[in-house]
This record gives structure tokens, sequence and C-alpha cells, in this order.
């Protein structure tokens, strides 16, 4: 396998002629003689869709690789436009016969970006056997955030029995409304995992009654602890829709395109799956992008052992490579502050990147800059697609003689279709209709703190973007990015700086002093995210990193005692603008800082090199002595030796896991099974507690005859 070189800074690259700035952000680049047309050569195609930037590499399969890489910015209105651009140039500077594609996949950071900044469809919860207390577990209320909850009797027992009756009365009343004020069903029934009759059925009924997309708990874990797993559900049914429209698009650019080969899409868990599996199980795909990342860092530096980050526009996501392989989190993934139960890459995730809102701290004399969690649209990137609609405003504002509030700030919808907006309050609908497909500053659109909520809201449910001055528009500023409207990026810096300290002057002189601010802000953060996933890792706590001691190590500041900390392995800095905020994080942390040549696309080179992977699980419980009971998806089944009982588990997990890896995408799968079984000695005797099987089905994707 071929390793791409890597340095301690920034890679040397040529200037691009299309956008001015190394490496290139736009243009696609061959990097191996190109494939001729016609040649029989078998080539991988992947495509890393994030939050600003979507990413494609053309692999060939046989030596793994990459031959020509490409990017463009994301249209979060229509996925295919931004897709199919990168897909496009990257092809296109591959030379090479769209039927030389054999497969595509996909990562994607779309649901750990929906996750972080609260977006997703509303949705209605339907809860089988559980009482209202229950919402305030698991946080469970609050991830709600007001969508409808509906409470049906039912429910079973830990030991798979009913334990009421199923009644859904009070669910067919309320369905001809709910139809048409929601995008989707959540169904979460009490130990549906040991017995899923009743959610099955409610499922059955809201399917047909409605034709929305409704998830069960029973099919996204297996685990116990009922309101945890209705927050995974919830989630995922808020998620549908943003990954069943990133899907369309790229099944809509492949026939465009004339490539007909599989697709498939990067799990949290760095595993393939096929589009029609990732479409029902879209949460499954949060923590895609960075987990394909961790794939792609080590193909391109060979590290074995490393801190892998990566900054993308939203967020940074760091983790640990031990071994030559992704820690997995065995507890679920925890995204934006949700502890889900979803299978996935122990990823620290932070609301910090590029495109993060840039601020300051409030009531300080000496206010720090702040960054995130929000993400804004890039003032450069509103001026490069609106052009003077931003640059006149910008004008406007920065003659005025005070600084306003809402100064460098604008408001445009995201083009989602109109359907999206059901639901709206009234406030939030008459707001929406003022904001257009150009931006609005806001000090003309809103005159009140309780607008600037109503906006945030429909920011929320992904109707609306805010433009804004960020990190990557201080980039722009000194001269470091050059790919999008520089004007515009100098014009937001000149405002925030007229922002006031706690003295009543300017927190700067001028664009590039707060610029050169912010960057160092950015250096600073994700420093001390590395370091507090590093203190996390060892087992101490995390607090520690934003600690005095820790501040005053990194700051290299002298004294009677003096703080040193470094780091026992390299930080690998992924992501498009790594080569401008990782060697700092290597100086502050003392350790070495490897940013690989193709940095900037490791999420679709991870892509394309992962196997399908699907676990299927049952437990085996002794609920009377001399009965033994398997439960979950190969159950209710009764047996009277344990012996019997294990043998049916491993035998129909087997053949399942194999059936849902090949529907997966697997080609020729191979089946592992693992026992975790329980017992107890009493009085010289072997007493059988409960046991756990679980299946494993692995395989590389099926590519293309």
């Amino acid at each position: 396998m071929q390793r791409a070189r890597s340095s301690e800074t920034a890679v040397t690259a040529a200037m691009c002629g299309e956008c001015g700035i190394a490496p290139c952000r736009f243009a696609a680049l061959p990097l191996h003689p190109p494939v001729q047309s016609g040649h029989p050569m078998s080539c991988l195609l992947g495509i890393d869709t994030g939050g600003t930037y979507t990413d494609a590499v053309i692999v060939d399969d046989a030596t793994q690789t990459v031959i020509a890489k490409a990017k463009a910015l994301t249209t979060r209105h229509d996925l295919a436009v931004g897709l199919g651009a990168a897909a496009g140039r990257v092809i296109a500077a591959s030379a090479m016969a769209p039927d030389a594609v054999k497969l595509v996949s996909i990562s994607t950071t779309l649901a750990t970006n929906a996750l972080v900044e609260g977006q997703g469809g509303r949705v209605a919860l339907v809860m089988i056997g559980f009482s209202p207390s229950d919402l305030k577990r698991a946080d469970l209320q609050t991830a709600l955030r007001g969508d409808p909850v509906v409470f049906l009797p039912g429910g079973h027992d830990v030991h798979g029995r009913e334990q009421a009756g199923l009644e859904i009365a009070p669910l067919v009343e309320q369905l001809s409304t709910l139809a048409t004020t929601v995008t989707g069903f959540a169904v979460a029934g009490y130990f549906a995992v040991r017995n899923p009759e009743h959610e099955t059925s409610v499922r059955d009924l809201i399917a047909a009654q409605t034709g929305l997309p409704v998830t069960c708990s029973h099919e996204l874990s297996s685990k116990l602890d009922g309101p945890r797993r209705a927050l995974t559900t919830v989630l995922n049914a808020r998620l549908v829709g943003a990954i069943g429209r990133l899907i369309e698009a790229a099944e809509r650019w492949m026939e465009g395109a004339g490539i007909r080969a599989p697709l498939m899409v990067v799990r949290g868990d760095g595993a393939l799956v096929s589009a029609a599996f990732a479409r029902l199980r879209p949460i499954e795909t949060i923590l895609s992008g960075p987990a394909a990342s961790l794939v792609g860092a080590r193909y391109l530096t060979g590290a074995d052992n490393a801190i892998v980050s990566d900054i993308g526009g939203t967020t940074t996501d760091v983790a640990i490579l031990q071994d030559g392989r992704p820690r997995i989190d065995e507890n679920g993934a925890t995204v934006g502050g949700w502890r889900t139960m979803v299978d996935a890459v122990a990823m620290r995730t932070f609301g910090l990147g590029g495109d993060s809102e840039v601020g300051i701290e409030e009531g300080a004399l000496d206010p720090q800059i702040t960054l995130g969690p929000r993400r804004l649209m890039p003032l450069s990137l509103a001026a490069a697609e609106h052009g003077d609609a931003v640059i006149v405003e910008l004008e406007r504002q920065l003659r005025a003689p005070f600084a306003g509030r809402n100064d460098g700030r604008f408001a445009l919808r995201t083009g989602l279709p109109d359907r999206y907006a059901a639901g709206l309050a009234r406030q939030e609908a008459e707001l929406y209709a003022l904001i257009g497909a150009t931006p609005l500053p806001l000090d003309r659109l809103v005159t009140s703190t309780a607008q600037v909520a109503t906006l945030n809201r429909l920011v929320a449910r992904g109707l609306a973007h805010v433009a804004g001055f960020t990190p990557s528009d201080a980039q722009h500023v000194l001269g470091r990015f050059t790919h999008w409207n520089i004007e515009a990026a100098r014009l937001g810096a000149e405002l925030f700086a007229r922002r006031k300290d706690g003295f009543g002057q300017p927190i700067a002189p001028g664009a590039e002093a707060v610029s050169a601010r912010v960057a160092e802000r950015l250096e600073w953060l994700s420093a001390e995210r590395v370091l507090e996933t590093a203190l996390a890792e060892d087992g101490a706590d995390p607090a520690l990193a934003v600690s005095a001691p820790a501040a005053a190590a990194l700051r290299r500041r002298g004294g009677i005692v003096r703080f040193a900390l470094s780091l026992d392995r390299p930080v690998i800095g992924l992501g498009a603008g790594a080569a401008t905020v990782y060697p700092g994080v290597g100086r502050l942390l003392d350790a070495q800082a490897l940013v690989p040549e193709h940095a900037d696309v490791a999420n679709a080179v991870g892509a394309v090199v992962g196997q399908v992977r699907v676990e299927v699980s049952a437990e085996i419980t002794q609920p009377e002595q001399g009965r033994f009971q398997v439960l979950g998806e190969v159950g209710p089944a009764t047996f009277s030796s344990e012996t019997a009982a294990i043998a049916h588990a491993e035998a129909n997990c087997a053949s399942l896991a194999e059936a849902r890896a090949r529907e997966a995408g697997a080609d020729e799968p191979h089946v592992r099974l693992k026992s975790d079984l329980r017992t107890a000695t009493i009085e010289d005797q072997r007493t059988f507690i409960e046991a756990r099987i679980t299946a494993i089905a692995a395989g590389r994707p099926r590519i293309a005859a």
C-alpha cells in the first residue's frame, strides 16, 4: 500500500490558477498518470459531504493509490449540486470512463452537524408502556424540543412477556393531524429489545396511514435503557430527511453520469453499508465522516498510534488510533451533548471549526474571543455567492458612527422545499416569509431580542442560514485563504473589531489585528480539545485541559513553579484548513504534528477502503428453573435446556447477521460468533444467570462486474 508523505508543517503544493491557494480547494488534481478511457482498471470513487465542502477522490482498487482528488462547496439546499460538482471534477481529472467506477462510497458529517447544531425535522414520539415521567430521563424531554409525544398502554417485561395489552386508539385519534405537522415518527416500547411485537404493530399502522418514515427503537439497539433508546430513536427519525436527501442526490448524479455501481455509506464505526440500509438507520451515520477520516489518516501516514484531529467547517472531531485501529465507544456515541446508543468510533466532537461563530466574552473588561458552537455562513462565502448584496450592506454598516449589535450579520433561506416549514408557529412563519434567497442584513430584518430568538429557531429547523464573521474570514484577511471574497472578509473583520471591551474601547485596532486574534484562538482551542481527548483516554478528568496549570504549560509560562506537558504520540491534522492550524497545535502541545499530503480529502479516501460489518444479538434468560428463553429479534423462543437455547440463538443470529450483511452490501460475508455467558456457583452447583450471543458478519462491499 502506498503511503503519502507527511510533514510537520503545511505541505508544499503548486498554487492553483482557479482558486489561487495551496493546496487547491476547488480544482481537480490528477495525482498519478490518469486512467485512459476504456482502461480495464477498477476504480473506487470516495465522496465526503461535509458542512462546508464536498470532497471526492478516485482510488485504484488494485494498488490503493489515489489517482485524483477534487473539492466543491456543499450545497445544503440541493446536495446534488455540490456532490455532482466534486465527483464530476475528479472523474474529469482522472480521464477515465464512467464504467471504470466499480463502487461509490460516501462518508458525511451531515448527521453529526445536525445534532451539534440542533437541526432536523419535527418528529412525533410514540412511547408504549412508558409514563410521562420517563421523559425526564436521558435528556429525552430536552431532545424533543417541544415535538409531540403520544403515550400508549402496552409494553413487555424483562422476560419478553406482555405486561399490558397494546391500545392504539389514542394514536389513531391524532394520526391525521400528526401526518401534516411532522416529518417522521419514532416508536419506543417498554422492553422492546426483549419483544418487539408492540413496536412493529405501531410502526405498520403509522406507515400504512401516513406514508411517513417510522423508526423503531429495537431496530437501532439491542441494549436495555428504554429512555436512552427512545432518545436515539427520536434523533434517528429527525435525521431521516437529511440523509435521504444526500443519498437521493448521489443516486441522481450517478444516473446522470452513467455510473452503474453499488452505492455505499460509511457508518459511525467505520463500516460500510448500502444506501438502502443507511436510509432506514441514518442515526448510524453520526460520526461517519470522522470514522472515515481515521481510516484515511492511517492510510495517509502509516501511523499506528496517533491522536487524529479533523477540523471541518462546523466541528472538530478528535479520536485515538491505537495499534492501527480506531477505538470504538462501547457506551454509545456522544454527539452534540446527546449520549446515544449508536456503536461508533470513540470520538469527541466539538462545535469548533472554520465556520464557527466568532464572538466575545460577555461582561469581561478584557474579553476573550469565543468560537462556536454554532456554524455561520462565512461572509466571504456569502459575498462570493451573492456579491453586492453583502458588500454594499457591510460598507453601509461600517460608515455608521456607532457599532450595531447585529452588524456583519445576514439571514437567508437554505433553499429547502416549503414542506419542511410545516408546523411553524405564527411568529416563525411571519419571519420566514421575510427571509429570501438573497442575504438580508439582520439590522433591517429583526428589531427585538424575541425576533432574534425566532430566527434562531428557524436556523435550528434547517430553514435559514445566518452569515457572519468566522475564522475562515479571518484566514482570508491574513492571506492564508483566498478562495472566496476577501473584501467581504475584511469588511466583516473591521466591523467585528469595533466591538467594545469593558473599558468602552474597540477590541482591536483593525481587521488584521482582530483576525490574528481569531486565528490564534482557533489554534489554542484546538490544542485544548486534543489535550482534553488525551486526558479522557488516560482516565483523567478532561476538565484539566482548561485548568490554570494546563494553560501555564501551553503558554510555556515561567515562574518558580513551571508546568510542562507533552504527548506520547503525534497529532495527525486533517481537514481543508489543517495546514493553517495544526502546526501551531503541535508547538503548543510539544508534539509532532503530521499534516499529510491529502489531509484535505482524508475522509473521502477512508470512505472507500472499509468493510461491511453487521451485528445481531440475542439475550438468553432463565425466568424459572429449567426454562430458558431466547429474546430479541430471533425470539421469543423457550427451551428446556441451556444448550438448546444457545444453539438456537447462535444459529439464528448467524443466519440473520449474514442476511443483513448481504442486504447492507457485502459480497461474501464471513460470520463470527461471540458469547458472553454469566453463571454463578451456588452450593457447589453451577447456575445459569444469563447469556448474550452476538453474531458479527463482515466482508468487502460488492463491486460492479
